[in-house]
């Protein structure tokens, strides 16, 4: 069942909605992870809908939530260098090499920086993801300074012609201000040799608020231009993309659907609210 599917029923006045008490329906929605203000604002609006037209008029209120920025990566400069940051166990990684595939389907040349430095598995991991799609990546030493490697993968792509160049940066907890900081400097040090024209922020939205939460403090440490988030529906588990948009204007860029190298979408509207109301 979608989100807004009994808010929906309510509005339109269907006998099965009838006895629903907006209250009820209230709670619903924060329970969904769209926060107290959102919520409050939906339902206000939700309740002036006449039963005509009320799911078009639904729709349209819930995308006037929705961020209007650019959806698209960029391909500004030669190489877009795309950094990708997140907290432990979001499948950032992996988000990674599903990017890179997406974009040599594409016809695009690609080439990966290994930063995660400190975890040997993500250094393994992105080598064998980058067999696999035949992406060069370009590793360091364990432990060693994460923003020298993603130093040396940007001077490499841009010596070697990359369209793209895509950095993957240690999982950090959004609350500690020394890993937060360290990020800050290894985008500072890519500065050296090109721009960074992207900053993905990789999101479970099954975290729900929490998920709000790194959004903001991780925005608040780097420009994070777009999202990725994995695990969306149009359940009560995909409210965390309405919050965030609406909040924060950061614009879902792509959907992780899977565990697989193709399983990742980039993010449509237009589908997405159909799931909700659906």
């Amino acid at each position: 069942m979608g989100l807004f599917t009994r808010l929906l029923a309510k509005v339109k006045g269907e006998s099965s909605a009838l006895t629903l008490d907006w209250n009820e329906l209230r709670s619903e929605l924060l329970a969904a992870d769209l926060g107290p203000k959102m919520t409050d604002d939906l339902m206000e609006q939700a309740r002036k809908i006449k039963g005509d037209d009320a799911q078009a008029a639904l729709t349209q209120i819930i995308t006037s939530h929705l961020s209007q920025r650019e959806r698209t990566l960029t391909s500004a400069a030669s190489p877009a260098v795309i950094l990708f940051v997140g907290v432990n166990g979001v499948g950032k990684t992996t988000s990674v090499a599903k990017v890179a595939h997406l974009l040599t389907q594409q016809g695009k040349s690609v080439l990966l920086g290994a930063a995660d430095t400190f975890r040997a598995a993500a250094v393994d991991q992105l080598r064998t993801w980058g067999d696999r799609t035949g992406v060069q990546v370009i590793t360091g030493k364990f432990e060693g300074e994460p923003a020298a490697v993603a130093f040396d993968a940007v001077t490499a792509g841009k010596a070697g012609g990359a369209d793209y160049v895509l950095i993957d940066t240690a999982g950090r907890l959004h609350t500690k201000n020394d890993l937060m900081a360290e990020l800050t400097k290894v985008k500072r040090v890519i500065e050296k040799v090109a721009p960074v024209r992207e900053i993905l922020l990789v999101l479970d939205a099954t975290t729900g608020q929490n998920g709000l939460r790194q959004a903001k403090l991780f925005g608040e440490a780097v420009e994070v231009t777009g999202l990725i988030v994995t695990k969306l529906d149009g359940s009560a588990r995909g409210g965390v993309a309405l919050a965030i948009e609406n909040e924060l204007d950061i614009p879902i860029k792509f959907i992780g659907t899977g565990e697989q190298i193709a399983d990742l979408s980039p993010f449509d509207p237009e589908s997405y609210i159909q799931g909700l109301l659906s």
